[in-house]
Parts: structure tokens; C-alpha cells; sequence
């Protein structure tokens, strides 16, 4: 892993989301919705980087996250992350 690649990953439960969108509002360098508002991470799954100037929000987003769909991870070094 090198210097500039995210050590902190944003996990999203789409079983749990009922897709409100409050995280696509707070994190929309990271996120955008589909026609329903569930969230969307472009060319990424359920596990999203999260660069280091981004983390505060993503904090933010999981704590503010009503259905408790987000979380973080950080990347311990595991192959294709």
C-alpha cells in the first residue's frame, strides 16, 4: 500500500438501508444515489476508500445514519482493496 492510497474503508449494508440519502449528501465525493436514494460508490462495492480528508465525514455519515447501514473499516493491507 502506498502513502496515497486510503487506509479507511466505508462499508455499506444495503441490507440494512432503507435509502434515505443522508449519506450521499454528506459524502458526495464518495457517494451517489440510484432513482430509489440507496447510496452508490462508482467503480467500488459495499467496501468504499475513504481518503484521509474524507474520514471526518464518514464519520459523520455513520454516526448520522438512522437504519445503522454504515461502518468503518480500516485496511489492514488485505489483497485487492
Amino acid at each position: 500500500m502506498t502513502r496515497d492510497e486510503p487506509r479507511t474503508l466505508l462499508h455499506i449494508d444495503w441490507t440494512r438501508c432503507d435509502g434515505r440519502g443522508l449519506c450521499t449528501e454528506i459524502l458526495p465525493e464518495l457517494l451517489t444515489r440510484d432513482d430509489w436514494g440507496f447510496p452508490l460508490a462508482p467503480r467500488h462495492g459495499s467496501d468504499v476508500p475513504v481518503q484521509d480528508r474524507l474520514v471526518d465525514d464518514a464519520v459523520e455519515a455513520v454516526a448520522l445514519c438512522p437504519r445503522l447501514a454504515l461502518s468503518l473499516l480500516q485496511d489492514q493491507g488485505r489483497p485487492g482493496l
